[in-house]
């Protein structure tokens, strides 16, 4: 048996061999940052705005105070939503591999990702804002 056969055929099969998953792909990472970002300013927002709209749309209850206790973890629910949204960002809007002439046509999927990481920008940012304004529009 020649040397070059056997190498050819130890590299046939080692391309023949099923490949374990790396990871996420493109699309479970862009679903996890959007999923992220949208449950991080839900949770910046569910001490200030959640109880106000709640109380806007006639929902109410004693249990609806009790989520003024979150308020003292806002900063690291800022934290997390700024990494979920920044990793969003990044993965929503980077140039795509072979769309350099910028030809390539935008999916519904990435309209509906963008769409969604902008409205959990919105919403963090009147998490942000809500302390600060509400005196002005409360009053």
């Amino acid at each position: 048996m020649n040397e070059a056969t056997t190498t050819d055929r130890k590299a046939r099969a080692v391309e023949a061999m099923p490949t374990a998953p790396t990871g996420l792909s493109e699309t479970g990472k862009r679903r996890l940052s959007l999923a992220g970002g949208v449950f991080g300013a839900l949770a910046m927002s569910a001490c200030c705005i959640v109880p106000l709209v709640l109380f806007g749309i006639g929902v109410s209850g004693a249990w609806i105070g009790n989520l003024t206790a979150l308020y003292p973890y806002k900063p690291y629910f800022l934290v997390v939503t700024a990494g979920f949204l920044g990793s969003g960002f990044y993965l929503g809007y980077r140039r795509k591999r072979g769309c350099d002439d910028g030809s390539c046509a935008l999916p519904l999927s990435e309209r509906v990702n963008r769409i969604g990481l902008w409205s959990a920008t919105v919403l963090a940012g009147a998490a942000l804002a809500f302390p600060y304004l509400a005196p002005y529009v409360l009053d």
